[in-house]
């Protein structure tokens, strides 16, 4: 999706494909040829282990470190093996709808350079479920392997599309992400509110109830819900056996950035300028559904902001955008610094951290 991801190419062997040249290219086609070096192995993997303290027990799974690919990048279920031998700890690909789809039409990805933020459309462009379901079948990575599933923008059914998407991937996914907080889907965002979210959750667990194995389900929700519209999920959310939320998807506000190039585009706005939104929100959930796990996605740009979702309440940390500008040079970094912040504050793993300053952050103090 994003042409910016293009400095992890500056790893592979391939003259051509030199970060400077992916700049220059149309978005997509940029993100194109990323996947295709993940693809065909151009890119190194990670050499060494991760170190101890970065251990994380998540959702019932072991995972090497707590720091993921977020969905968007690997929307067809191509690179998730290279991702994980990159060092990711969980890659979640998609998202995936019941029939493929084009999604909007181009342009539809703008980079903020100034601000390190992202704005895009692109409409849940992808294979549909059978393509992706014949590339992942079979599959084992390194690491937790999420599958994220929407709907599609014609269906006359939203809460249909969610069910097939959960009876056709919960025998191979380590988790699935019900995804409902894309603002490029109209309507989309409306399955976040009472009724409309009760009926979801009713029909998506008790289809994973009819599943083979039991297969975790996580929601991805909106960084644009005001205070009551969090209090009305954390209830909906209470009396299910959901396994988790991700928190959050891109904002459709642009007080961050007004006033820049392509800032008044529409889309969601990802990186930098989504931190402290997505942030205060993570927490904010986090103090209403207790112990409840968090995956804890939106501006994370370094070693520092990943701590800060963590002491805000994330279990585990999810990241896209900032690779945008900061290369695969910066999941190292992420990884060597929470680390080491493990050991300054004497703890055995990065996981005791969690929750620790949720409520400054809930207030707006992070």
């Amino acid at each position: 999706m994003l042409s910016g991801f293009a400095p992890l190419l500056r790893l592979a062997p391939v003259r051509a494909l030199t970060q400077e040249t992916l700049l220059r290219m149309e978005p997509e086609t940029a993100h194109g040829a990323t996947i295709a070096a993940l693809r065909l192995g151009l890119v190194p993997g990670q050499q060494a282990a991760d170190p101890m303290e970065l251990r994380t027990r998540f959702l019932g799974l072991d995972l090497a470190n707590p720091v993921g690919m977020a969905a968007g990048f690997d929307k067809n279920g191509e690179v998730a093996d290279p991702l994980a031998r990159l060092g990711f700890g969980l890659v979640e690909i998609g998202t995936v709808t019941p029939r493929p789809q084009d999604g909007n039409p181009r342009p539809r990805l703008f980079r903020l350079v100034s601000a390190g933020g992202v704005i895009n459309r692109m409409g849940f462009n992808n294979d549909g479920h059978e393509a992706v379901f014949a590339r992942l079948q079979g599959l084992k990575i390194g690491a937790a392997l999420g599958v994220n599933i929407g709907a599609n923008k014609t269906s006359p059914d939203f809460v249909a599309d969610y069910v097939a998407g959960v009876r056709r991937f919960a025998g191979l996914a380590d988790y699935l992400t019900v995804n409902i907080s894309s603002p490029n889907t109209p309507g989309l965002r409306d399955l976040q509110a009472g009724e409309a979210l009760a009926r979801l959750l009713g029909a998506v667990l008790a289809a994973r109830a009819q599943a083979e194995k039991r297969v975790p389900v996580l929601l991805k929700l909106a960084p644009d819900l005001d205070e009551a519209g969090m209090d009305a999920i954390a209830a909906v959310i209470a009396p299910t056996d959901l396994d988790g939320l991700i928190i959050s998807n891109t904002t459709i506000s642009r007080e961050p950035v007004a006033g820049l190039p392509h800032a008044e585009e529409a889309g969601g706005l990802s990186g930098k300028p989504l931190f402290r939104l997505a942030t205060q929100r993570l927490a904010q959930m986090r103090q209403r559904v207790g112990d409840l796990p968090i995956v804890g996605v939106g501006g994370i740009h370094s070693a520092e902001t990943a701590l800060a979702k963590i002491e805000a309440g994330a279990d585990v940390v999810q990241l896209y955008s900032a690779l945008v500008f900061g290369g695969l040079d910066l999941l190292a970094s992420i990884k060597r610094g929470l680390a080491q912040a493990a050991r300054q504050a004497g703890v055995a793993t990065i996981g005791e951290l969690s929750g620790r300053r949720a409520e400054a952050w809930a207030r707006g103090e992070g």
